[in-house]
Formats: C-alpha cells, sequence, structure tokens
C-alpha cells in the first residue's frame, strides 16, 4: 500500500491534443511497448495511476493515464452536454489514436470504469482486453437499482451531485474541502488528496467534473452493450458506493472471457488502496491476451 513516505515515481509528461483541447497526461515505458491505456474516477487524476503505472511500464508495456475532460485545465469546456458519455469514449479513443495505437489494453477505476464498458460494447474492433476496477457494467447497476433499495441508497451522493445549482460544489469545497476530503475515506495517501483538492479547487474545476454526473438523462444511464473482449473485473467487498449485487450480476453482460474477483476488505479505492493486489492481476491479465 501507498504511504505518504514513498517517493513519487517520474514519469513521462504528455500533451494530447484532441480537437481543440489539450490533456495532460503521464506515461511509463517503452514507445514500441504494447499499448495501454488508464482512465481514472472521480474525484482523481492520472496520477491514480501511479503505482500501477510504473509496473506496466518496467514489464514493457507503453502505458499512458490521462487526466480527462474537465480535469484537464485545457479540456474544461462549459456545457454539460460536453460531458455526455459519447463524448469520453470519443476522447478516449482519440488518447490511443495519438499515441499510434491501433487495438490496445484498457485499464479504468470508478468514472473510467463507465467510459471503458461503453467503449468496449460500442467498440470491441479496438480492445486487446479490458480491465476494470469497482465499476459495475452499467446495465447491472441499472438493474440493481432497481430491485435493491440498498444500491439504491448507496447512490444519494449521485442525485445530490447531479443538481445544477452549484450547491454540491459549495458542499464539497466547505470548511477547507472537509466533505470532499472525507469522499477518499482515508484510503487515498494524504499527500495525494491534498494534490487532488488542490486541483479541484481551481476555478471551474469541480464543476467540470461533476458534469460527468449531470450529463447523463438518469443516474447511470450509460449506453453500454454486451462485452466481447477478455474482461478482468475486481471489485472491493467494502465499497461503499457500489454493492456486491451489481457486482456479481456484471458477468451477465459479458460474452467473452471473463474473470471476476471480489477483494474482501478493500473499498472502493482500489488503484491506491491495494496496489500490490490489483496490478499483478491486470498485469496477469495483459499477459493473457497480448
Amino acid at each position: 500500500m501507498a504511504t505518504d513516505d514513498t517517493p513519487a515515481p517520474a514519469f513521462e509528461q504528455l500533451k494530447i491534443e484532441v480537437g481543440p483541447h489539450v490533456y495532460d497526461a503521464l506515461a511509463a515505458g517503452p514507445a514500441d511497448g504494447e499499448f495501454a491505456l488508464l482512465l481514472h474516477g472521480w474525484p482523481e487524476f492520472a496520477d491514480s495511476w501511479s503505482a500501477v503505472l510504473t509496473a506496466l511500464g518496467a514489464a514493457g508495456y507503453r502505458a499512458v493515464a490521462v487526466d480527462q475532460r474537465g480535469y484537464s485545465p485545457g479540456a474544461r469546456p462549459p456545457r454539460v452536454a460536453d460531458y455526455a458519455v459519447p463524448q469520453l469514449v470519443a476522447d478516449a479513443l482519440a488518447f490511443a489514436d495519438s499515441q499510434g495505437a491501433g487495438r490496445f489494453h484498457l485499464i479504468s477505476h470508478d468514472w473510467g470504469g463507465l467510459v471503458a464498458w461503453a467503449l468496449a460494447g460500442a467498440h470491441p474492433e479496438r480492445l486487446k482486453s479490458l480491465s476494470v476496477l469497482a465499476t459495475p457494467h452499467p446495465e447491472a447497476l441499472n438493474r440493481a437499482i432497481v430491485e435493491d433499495s440498498d444500491q439504491y441508497r448507496r447512490l444519494d451522493y449521485v442525485r445530490f451531485f447531479r443538481g445544477a445549482d452549484g450547491a454540491a460544489e459549495e458542499a464539497l469545497l466547505a470548511d477547507g474541502a472537509k466533505r470532499l476530503r472525507s469522499a477518499y475515506r482515508g484510503k487515498v495517501p494524504e499527500a495525494l488528496v491534498a494534490e487532488n483538492v488542490r486541483r479541484l479547487a481551481e476555478p471551474g474545476a469541480l464543476t467540470a467534473t461533476l458534469n460527468w454526473y449531470r450529463a447523463p438523462e438518469d443516474v447511470i444511464s450509460v449506453p453500454a452493450g454486451r462485452i466481447s473482449v477478455p474482461t478482468l473485473f475486481l471489485w472491493g467487498s467494502e465499497d461503499s458506493a457500489l454493492g456486491r449485487r451489481a457486482a456479481e450480476s456484471t458477468g451477465g453482460w459479458v460474452d467473452g472471457p471473463y474473470h471476476f474477483e471480489a477483494l474482501e476488505g478493500a473499498s472502493h479505492w482500489l488503484p491506491e488502496e491495494v496496489p500490490e493486489v490489483v496490478t499483478p492481476k491486470i498485469l496477469d491479465h495483459l499477459g493473457r491476451n497480448a
């Protein structure tokens, strides 16, 4: 597990241009390695993947993690509609295109996972493998919301975030961003939490990231079809937002080779909380689908 005493790894810092936007990214590994794209969630950035990036680069992959739309200062459009999932999927494909990758490995967490499920369903020809941490398939999650009152209540925070009156932003940043800091539940190193809060407190940044929640028509109405690519899904049993029912039913939406593992005792913040557990599993999955 990462600690505040762990030296920050040195990564290549990239600028990726997609249309009118410029995205900040971190890269590791040889330029000619198999390409792996890493998509973060909320309220995190590319450096949430630091441990995984380091391991992928050392294993010979060309791994790139991007500060996605709204998180990169140069990619912060003003309209809520600019954060619709099809736009986020198009961004991810453009990130791979910018690095000369045809087929690639896709690794994701939280909201990045929702984007990844949508991309894999719509563009299976682009992926060698899919790895998702924490986030069930959107259809499995939608069914759980309807059928399971516990899962419905777990997403009350999403309903709050979807309000466009600024109340969520005000609440999250009040009292030294106490509520935003508490979202990490002590599972993310304090130095990284502080850096995340600093970036999200920049003018317009928090609103842009919350627009990911506001763009869908309903709470988690993310278009994602059936999945045919080889898929690894890791979920923490102590995840406070995403319950067991949706996690265990995700396999019903995967037609390709599928491996699901519940990490007992782990929470939502898998890339930072238990990198020593998830990283070998990701590497094994990529190796079997090279």
